[in-house]
């Protein structure tokens, strides 16, 4: 159901970038304008770190561009989500457009605020799989649960299970995410988590 601050109707991916104001968080779903609700603290802390994590890992293995959640992907004239952190492996870069991306990401990240729940579980899955998103995580640090969607062979999205507790990316090529450190206060250290997860040098 649509709340006061959503855009109702039928909004192209233009109108879309002139209405929503510079730092407001928002996607469009099929021509409707969803706005988002200031981030909690601790989902802020958490965007921070992950987006953080993945910065060093993708820099350091040069395997492509993380972008952060005002930045929307053009995927056809009706929808343009902005994911909460995305990724847009090396050559595409030639996608990336002033204020932004042609075209979905290899890999989207959200993380699940009470007002976005059924947009993240239902709304953005069916949107990011007809695109061909390639893996769909998704964060939810209310119930403290992963979930990880990947594309088969049919294009489908298929719920991925972890390996002794440990996320697997085939988009991100070596990354991996241990469920637990999501949910440590402190969050852990970047480094020793970006060195566990690189391994032995």
């Amino acid at each position: 159901m649509a709340t006061a601050s959503n855009r109702t109707g039928v909004h192209s991916f233009e109108d879309f970038c002139w209405i929503v104001e510079d730092g407001q968080k928002a996607d469009l779903i099929d021509g409707t304008i969803y706005m988002a609700s200031p981030d909690s603290t601790d989902a802020d802390e958490l965007f921070g770190w992950l987006r953080s994590l993945l910065l060093l890992y993708v820099n350091q293995m040069k395997l492509g561009r993380v972008f952060g959640s005002r930045v929307a992907f053009r995927l056809d004239e009706l929808n343009g989500p902005e994911p909460d952190i995305a990724f847009l492996r090396n050559g595409r870069k030639s996608q990336i457009q002033r204020g932004f991306v042609l075209g979905p990401p290899d890999l989207a990240i959200e993380i699940v605020s009470p007002d976005s729940i059924e947009r993240d579980y239902e709304r953005k899955r069916i949107q990011y799989e007809a695109a061909g998103v390639r893996e769909c995580w998704i964060i939810d640090d209310f119930e403290q649960k992963v979930t990880v969607l990947r594309l088969d062979g049919k294009g489908k999205y298929r719920d991925i299970r972890p390996r002794k507790g440990r996320f697997h990316s085939l988009v991100i090529s070596g990354f991996w995410l241990d469920a637990s450190w999501l949910w440590q206060r402190p969050l852990p250290d970047l480094l020793e988590v970006l060195r566990l997860i690189r391994g032995p040098a």
